[in-house]
């Protein structure tokens, strides 16, 4: 008998950057954009946000997905500097390096990425939207 799989899926909040972030990760990872606008659900409470995202999402065959939403302005946003990350994993060092070096363009690096005691690659950064990542290479399963 096959065992249930779960998976977890960051899910970011922006003000206004979702479709700019989820397009940069496209950029980045591959996969198609999937985007819905208040505008799109007919929930528009500010005509100056109809089109930011009320629901957005990339998605690659490599298995790489994160959505995105834009908090609306009448809504609280205090977004906190360490209060997620995205944590992605690959199966090789090359994997790990061609994501590195597009995620961080624009990106504060936090934890250069170098060997590590657990992994042959691990790095950390902040990227310019704002949103933590740690790029490494998955150990294997034993």
């Amino acid at each position: 008998m096959k065992p249930n799989t779960v998976s977890a899926v960051a899910h970011l909040n922006f003000r206004g950057q979702a479709r700019d972030a989820l397009n940069f990760y496209q950029s980045v990872f591959g996969g198609e954009v999937m985007a819905m606008s208040y505008k799109d659900f007919g929930q528009v409470s500010n005509e100056a946000e109809a089109d930011q995202l009320i629901w957005g999402q990339v998605a690659a065959d490599n298995g790489f997905r994160v959505m995105a939403y834009d908090v609306p302005s009448a809504t609280p946003y205090h977004p906190g500097q360490n209060a997620f990350l995205v944590a992605l994993e690959t199966e090789t060092a090359e994997q790990v390096s061609a994501y590195w070096d597009k995620i961080a363009n624009g990106a504060t690096i936090t934890v250069p990425l170098a060997p590590a005691q657990w992994t042959p690659l691990f790095g950390m950064l902040t990227d310019r939207f704002g949103t933590n990542w740690a790029l490494s290479v998955a150990m294997p399963q034993s």
